[in-house]
């Protein structure tokens, strides 16, 4: 017995040395790095989704919440500035999601200012410090509510969408319209009077028609709006009536296309009810569309394209050879009246179709789309964004174009401004080609428009499994009131406002369907 115990304590010291050695061995290995105060430097920045690195953000964003994309068992990642004491985040995973209270009392203490975010990774090797990376926060707030519109990128999945509003402050959203209350059909058009909710259009291909908002009140207007924009002063509202056909090509990167066979511009006036146009909004030879408001109610901007076929049946074989000068008609609110278009900036000096005019609400700024040829910008991988200065135009009589450096290889398509004219909202197809996201891009007062970042989102990699597309994105400085269910009465009622459309061109009535292809029921992507 004595013997066998003997035996048996040199095989458990044995065994203790050996745990003993490991531990040691392990202490050795992680020595360098072990803890956050000995993190080694890794020399660079870290690679994060979605990318916030050097952007500028409005003091009243939601959370920055991202993904640090460095191989890890621990991440940490801590706020820093000079204002205020660091907000450390330690996570087993790579998801970092940033309070919304303390999110919200650094911005409102760093307006103008800059947070710095340190991130730091453990792996089998210890910690590692990553170079820090800046965001600034502007001085200058983006409207609270952004509305777009969601959908399925495949033109054959039109029928599960709707619009939708976003509170920019949180990560809440909500329902406007969808086609659950419009007998499954198409809706689109939502356009907005100043960036106020309380005057706004959303247009509904279930009924043909468009439903009118103002102060509460729902109508029901009996005419297929497309593209639109309010008067300022509300009482009237400017759309296009288009004969739009989508076609496909049978091999190309993208193979969805769309052509306007013929189009024109037309106006309601929501005090008389009534349906009118001008000889230069609406000319044979002409497909006018995309209009815009200058912001003191004096012009309509809109583009201009040459109608060279006759068929309003059959895909011209020189499509690829459409494109859309900027124009511009003089107005007078006080008499209702019209004076001659002109042109703003022609195709052919641009080299290419000019598409999708919006002027920042102070007048100083045109921002537009171009891409090779056509209409739709959201189909054309060349479609870039570009920039007017209009105070330089009045004083040397030149509209220059200047292109964005936010731009990418992919489609940058649907843009609005908000309010103050500090901030922009644009669809872009920049990750993937395929998705339409919505970004956000501050606009200094000299015109620099600052590096974009995508509309946050609670799960900071939900963009990575989300099968939707968001589009036609517009900045209001406060949510729509009315409720889809309201909407939604209204467009399957039988009460509408019957109009009488001039017929002043060979445009056919609003109600009219080409015969061929697949009718574009997708809209505005």
């Amino acid at each position: 017995m004595r013997t066998r115990g003997v035996r048996r304590l040199p095989a458990a010291l044995t065994a203790a040395a050996i745990v003993a050695a490991v531990c040691v061995a392990c202490l050795a290995v992680s020595g360098q790095g072990s803890s956050i105060d000995q993190a080694t430097p890794a020399g660079r920045r870290p690679h994060i989704e979605p990318n916030y690195v050097d952007a500028v953000i409005p003091p009243n964003i939601a959370p920055l919440n991202f993904r640090v994309r460095e191989q890890g068992d621990r991440y940490r990642v801590r706020v820093v500035s000079d204002r205020q004491q660091p907000i450390d985040l330690t996570s087993r995973s790579s998801t970092t999601s940033i309070p919304e209270n303390q999110w919200r009392q650094w911005l409102l203490t760093h307006r103008g200012g800059q947070l710095q975010f340190e991130v730091f990774v453990r792996n089998e090797s210890g910690w590692k410090r990553f170079n820090a990376f800046q965001v600034t926060v502007a001085n200058e707030e983006i409207d609270s509510h952004l509305v777009y519109r969601r959908i399925h990128p495949a033109h054959s999945l039109w029928r599960d969408m709707g619009i939708y509003q976003r509170d920019l402050r949180t990560f809440k959203e909500s329902a406007v319209l969808t086609n659950d209350y419009t007998k499954g059909g198409c809706v689109n058009c939502h356009t907005f009077c100043n960036n106020r909710t309380d005057t706004m259009l959303v247009s509904s291909r279930a009924d043909t028609c468009a439903l009118i908002v103002q102060d509460g009140r729902v109508e029901k207007v009996g005419a297929k709006f497309g593209y639109a924009s309010w008067h300022p002063n509300g009482k009237m509202v400017v759309y296009t009536d288009m004969l739009v056909s989508l076609f496909l090509h049978p091999a190309a990167e993208e193979v969805r296309d769309v052509i306007d066979l013929d189009s024109l511009l037309e106006y309601y006036d929501t005090q008389s009810k009534r349906v009118g146009t001008a000889p230069d909004l609406a000319k044979k030879d002409r497909l006018e569309t995309y209009p815009t408001w200058s912001p003191d109610g004096r012009w309509l901007y809109f583009c201009s394209a040459p109608l060279t076929w006759t068929s309003r049946n059959t895909i011209p074989e020189r499509y690829d050879r459409i494109q859309y000068d900027l124009m511009r008609i003089p107005y007078d609110p006080n008499r209702g009246t019209w004076g001659q278009a002109e042109t703003v900036v022609a195709a052919k000096d641009a080299g290419r179709s000019i598409l999708l005019p919006r002027i920042s609400p102070d007048g100083r700024w045109l921002l537009v789309s171009m891409c090779d040829y056509g209409c739709f910008p959201a189909y054309r991988k060349s479609s870039d964004l570009y920039m007017i200065d209009l105070d330089a135009a009045k004083r040397t009589g030149r509209y220059e174009t200047r292109r964005l450096a936010i731009n990418s290889d992919q489609s940058e398509s649907w843009h609005s401004w908000s309010s103050n004219s500090r901030w922009i909202a644009f669809s872009s197809k920049r990750d993937n080609g395929l998705f339409t996201r919505t970004y956000l891009s501050y606009v200094d007062t000299n015109g620099v428009v600052h590096k974009p970042f995508v509309l946050p989102q609670e799960d900071p990699t939900q963009y990575d499994s989300c099968l939707w597309t968001y589009s036609v994105p517009e900045l209001v400085v406060e949510p729509v009131r009315t409720t889809k269910e309201s909407l939604g009465r209204v467009v399957r009622g039988s009460r509408r406002i019957s109009v009488q459309m001039p017929i002043t061109m060979a445009t056919p009535k609003a109600d009219t369907t080409p015969t061929i292809g697949v009718p574009y029921q997708a809209g505005r992507e």
